[in-house]
């Protein structure tokens, strides 16, 4: 440590801090704004991201809303026309009990086919809009993602290049 002490030199220390506040010019000067560039269009493509997955999830939810909305639909459809079979398997006991069974039994059957159906083409549609917007998410992320990988790998190989020249 004495050793270090005795073998100061101020004219080394004053070359050494020199080179270094000329680097440190040297780096604001050149390589500062394009780091600050790549930095700030890759927030904004994650701000883009973030945004594009928001609104995706909004529309998730408007569309479970109107899923519960067409169910609770059908239901109550499917709740008339059970009521609806009912009261006319009631009129019909009075003439013939065994005719008015089978004709109820018959619409409550086409009631929960017709239900059934229903459901299954609202989720078909409902499938088929989630997936269309899943793929135009993915689409848009892609999109961003490659084109900022392409710029920042042609900004490494121009550094490489001016590294190989100096």
């Amino acid at each position: 440590m004495e050793k270090l002490i005795n073998d100061f030199s101020f004219g080394l220390f004053f070359w050494q801090a020199l080179i270094l506040v000329i680097l440190i010019i040297l780096l604001v000067k050149f390589a500062w704004k394009p780091i600050m560039t790549a930095i700030t269009e890759r927030e904004a493509g994650i701000a883009d991201a973030l945004a594009a997955a928001e609104a995706a999830r909004k529309e998730m939810q408007n569309l479970q809303a109107d899923n519960q909305r067409i169910l609770q639909e059908a239901r109550a459809e499917r709740d008339a026309m059970i009521k609806d079979a009912r009261e006319i398997k009631e009129k019909m006991i009075a003439d013939a009990k065994h005719e008015a069974e089978a004709q109820g039994e018959k619409m409550i059957e086409q009631a929960k086919a017709t239900i059934e159906s229903e459901k299954n083409a609202a989720m078909a549609e409902l499938k088929t809009q989630v997936s269309g917007l899943s793929l135009q998410i993915a689409e848009k992320i892609l999109k961003n993602q490659l084109s900022d990988t392409t710029a920042q790998t042609e900004l490494v190989e121009r550094m490489l290049e001016d590294a190989k020249l100096s």
